[in-house]
């Protein structure tokens, strides 16, 4: 933290002390970090998030990769690959988000299996949701003139077909939902109740909307969602949700929760990655256009053998933007 000042210094130390000391699937309390030593000298280190996994309603212990720091003097030696090795060697399922943060000739030599884009979605909300920092102005307005009908059409308001009650804290209801789901998913992260306060009720960097969906009192999903500023205009982000995948109408109600809020921070789109083919569905008929995805996921499952085309099929894994640490 010297280079960056006190403050910074701070910042820092409590986004570690979140991440890995309140991580509730860490339970020595002390961070997850390979190390590559040479003597007495750290030269290099490799820290990881741990997670349970969920395959189908099976839970395994995982962990996500953040990527290796080598000294720079000891670069190009194949430290990387012996953290990498030393990492999927200990771990139920290891899973990494970004071909930056893996090595892509480290992972082919490794030979894990392909990675996946995690499809992007954009809603428009008003004209300016189409501006392109790389256009010159006169060309962003007549892209703002085209979109503007569809935006029309896309943007309406419309009726709430549950209840939803904005919330600040996680209650064991939604362990029972998450316990409910599992089965429902081939692969994805345990969001439990003391998951879910972790990732977007404590961190102490970035502040998150929660909204739950209720029926008769009865938790029925939630999404996560948060405003920022880009260069070019307001965005809202969907960062996570859980519905059960069958819940049409329960997805489009929180949907439709979300655009209200983004209106109400005159946002000029809402934007989010989705993996789940029954959710991606659902949000293209809901206003959302694929849009070119930077976000890739890796994937290796040692603890339990998978079927046939587990790695292939990816339609029934639950990955968001809400996994990755690249929204914080």
């Amino acid at each position: 933290g010297r280079p960056f000042g006190p403050d910074a210094a701070e910042a820092i130390r409590l986004r570690w002390d979140c991440q890995h000391r309140r991580n509730p699937y860490n339970p020595t309390g002390q961070p997850g970090i390979w190390v590559a030593r040479e003597g007495p000298t750290v030269v290099g280190q490799y820290p990881t998030l741990p997670v349970r996994l969920s395959l189908k309603g099976i839970e395994i212990d995982g962990a996500w990769g953040a990527g290796a720091m080598i000294a720079p003097e000891r670069d190009r030696q194949g430290l990387d690959e012996a953290l990498i090795r030393a990492w999927d060697r200990n771990s139920g399922a290891v899973l990494a988000f970004g071909p930056s943060e893996q090595p892509r000739g480290v992972i082919d030599r490794l030979h894990w299996p392909p990675s996946h884009l995690v499809p992007s979605f954009v809603k428009p909300l008003t004209r300016r949701a189409a501006r392109m920092p790389n256009l010159p102005t006169p060309l962003n307005r007549l892209l703002s003139a085209v979109i503007y009908p569809v935006v029309q059409v896309v943007s309406r308001t419309r009726p709430l077909r549950a209840e939803c009650e904005p919330i600040r804290r996680f209650d064991n209801g939604f362990t029972a939902l998450w316990e409910r789901l599992a089965p429902k998913f081939d692969l994805a992260v345990r969001r439990d109740a003391s998951y879910l306060n972790w990732r977007y009720i404590e961190p102490p960097h970035v502040r998150y909307s929660v909204v739950a969906l209720k029926r008769q009192g009865d938790v029925h999903g939630y999404a996560v969602y948060r405003h920022r500023h880009e260069p070019l205009g307001r965005v809202t982000m969907l960062v996570d949700f859980l519905v059960d995948p069958d819940d049409v109408s329960g997805l489009k109600t929180l949907l439709r929760w979300v655009d209200r809020e983004a209106r109400a921070e005159d946002s000029d789109k809402v934007r989010c990655s989705v993996m789940n083919g029954a959710f991606r569905r659902v949000l293209r008929r809901n206003g959302y256009f694929n849009v070119k995805s930077t976000l890739e996921v890796s994937v290796k499952v040692n603890a339990v053998q998978v079927p046939r085309g587990f790695y292939d099929n990816t339609e029934g894994w639950h990955i968001t933007s809400g996994d990755s640490e690249q929204d914080r």
